[in-house]
């Protein structure tokens, strides 16, 4: 006899009816209740970080690819809600178990499938499961309502310019309520009225940047404003007036307001909750239709016509150059990736010389920044990539130079890259991302607004799965120890690939290179080459 459990848990936590007591507790009730149950073979899949409202759950869908492949006599649960919360996906599911005669059993429930009364109940209790999930949820935006009406600071890290500290209420029965609200700080809310003005001024991200960093001016953490720090503060609606154009603005992009017309106010700015999804991997911003926006109890710091005038300028660059999926470094520079600034330690970037087409210069990030972050000196890029390849080619002979290369490329891919098993299930999750997005694009009613994000996003992950696959070949095919081949037959043929390596693209010379050099620094005098060692 073969069981499978299934066990899931929203949040990682070792709480309540965590994986584990799930888990135990289905093993109990088929020693106790299945006949043959103490002698069967048990497999547990377990899902702890993921929600139920949908199917797509990497263990779950892993559990359901099992049961074609195995003959599996039951499928126990400890809740029906740890399968689905939703009947339209919960309602075939049960039918496709049935139909191969694998028994489902909600051990909370107490109804089993092989029975009609327990096939009805098991509708009915996942249709109250949605009902719960589809409650909670109105639940918590009503909340949310409510509490943006108070204009409180509902936690978190305050937003650059304020702090938060906390106030008290005496409410009608005399109680005591504790509340937070954000407070100004000065030295920072000055910082914050310089982003604006720049950027009103130069209507350039990076041109704000350089000017931050021109004036020694840096974030909270004692770091140069990122370009993603600076355009986040732009768009944050805390530091706008609430005044009437700005609750006219809000209402008309279909946000929730949590005032009236008539209850503007200028002295005042604004907070928006519900500007990131707290319930998905990532904390990804919502869409500001979903954003609820009320007064707040600290200071308006910007006029609305100002900051509603910033938000249409960074709306129109983003127009006029669209966000492009990445990609991996140039087309022109061997050791993109690789060198390092000695000085700053950040990584050197190559850049084109203006005149000329074929030669470039590798620049320190930080320089490229802001004149004065680093006075590290240019490395000619043509000169260096040329001697690192001379530098490797003459180690590519069968000696003691080429056998200390490999052993420390075996030792990188023995001791830091994951074991072949762990890597076959990287790739398997990787095409499985692929498959949903793709999934999700095809059956998609806004094609044209959604298209060009899920297409880089499958690039992405097309991206990272050729990685993994290159990974997993390496090892394999090189140091596996069953049919691997020996250190001095690697060294002939690396020996002999000395003779082809100028005839490859720079892309396969830099993914070459990698293989044996971990990073490089350049002091502004000597350029510095570590090797993996063994």
């Amino acid at each position: 006899m073969r069981i499978f459990i299934y066990s899931r848990k929203s949040v990682y936590s070792g709480k309540g009816e965590s994986i584990e007591n799930q888990v135990e507790m289905c093993r109990q009730y088929i020693e106790a209740y299945i006949d043959g149950g103490k002698n069967a073979e048990i497999s547990v899949y377990e899902d702890e970080g993921f929600s139920g409202k949908t199917l797509e759950r990497p263990q779950f869908q892993k559990m359901l690819e099992d049961t074609k492949k195995q003959k599996v006599d039951y499928l126990v649960c400890y809740r029906l809600d740890r399968i689905s919360r939703s009947v339209g996906d919960f309602a075939p599911l049960a039918e496709d178990l049935m139909s191969r005669e694998i028994r489902f059993i909600c051990i909370r429930e107490q109804f089993d499938t092989s029975t009609p009364m327990g096939r009805a109940m098991m509708y009915i209790a996942s249709v109250f499961a949605q009902l719960e999930r589809e409650t909670i949820a109105q639940r918590v935006r009503d909340n949310m309502f409510m509490l943006a009406r108070t204009g409180r600071w509902l936690g978190g890290t305050p937003p650059t310019g304020f702090s938060s500290e906390k106030t008290q209420d005496i409410i009608i029965d005399g109680k005591i309520k504790t509340s937070s609200k954000l407070k100004l700080d000065p030295a920072e809310i000055q910082t914050v009225k310089i982003i604006y003005q720049k950027y009103l001024e130069l209507r350039s991200l990076s041109g704000v940047s350089k000017y931050l960093s021109r004036e020694n001016i840096y974030s909270r953490t004692g770091k140069p404003y990122s370009l993603a720090g600076i355009k986040d503060i732009l768009q944050n609606p805390v530091y706008c007036t609430a005044d009437r154009d700005a609750w006219e603005y809000f209402s008309s992009l279909g946000c929730d307001m949590g005032f009236f017309p008539d209850q503007c106010c200028a002295r005042y700015g604004l907070l928006a909750y519900h500007r990131r999804d707290h319930s998905r991997q990532g904390n990804p911003r919502t869409p500001v239709s979903q954003w609820v926006v009320a007064i707040g109890k600290h200071p308006g710091i910007l006029s609305s016509r100002d900051w509603i005038k910033t938000q249409r300028l960074l709306r129109e660059k983003n127009l006029k150059s669209p966000r492009k999926p990445p990609q991996s470094y140039n087309d022109y520079s061997l050791l993109s990736g690789r060198i390092f600034c000695a000085g700053c330690k950040a990584q050197m970037l190559p850049k084109r010389r203006s005149n000329s087409q074929t030669l470039f210069d590798y620049i320190c990030s930080n320089k490229l920044k802001a004149q004065g972050l680093c006075h590290c000196q240019n490395l000619s890029g043509k000169q260096a990539d040329s001697l690192v390849c001379d530098f490797l080619m003459c180690h590519f002979q069968e000696g003691e130079g080429i056998f200390s290369l490999l052993e420390g490329l075996k030792r990188t891919f023995q001791f830091s890259c994951s074991p072949a098993a762990d890597l076959d299930a990287l790739i398997e999750k990787k095409q499985q991302a692929i498959q949903s997005v793709m999934d999700v694009l095809c059956v998609s009613q806004d094609k044209k607004a959604v298209s060009q994000h899920l297409t880089a996003r499958i690039e992405e992950l097309d991206r990272q799965l050729s990685d993994l696959k290159r990974q997993k070949s390496l090892k394999d095919d090189l140091f596996t120890q069953k049919g691997s081949p020996s250190l001095h037959a690697l060294a002939g043929t690396f020996a002999d690939f000395k003779v082809i390596f100028p005839s490859l693209t720079i892309h396969e010379k830099r993914e070459f290179l990698q293989l044996f050099v971990q990073r490089m620094e350049w002091d502004g005098k000597e350029l510095h080459m570590f090797l993996y060692q063994k």
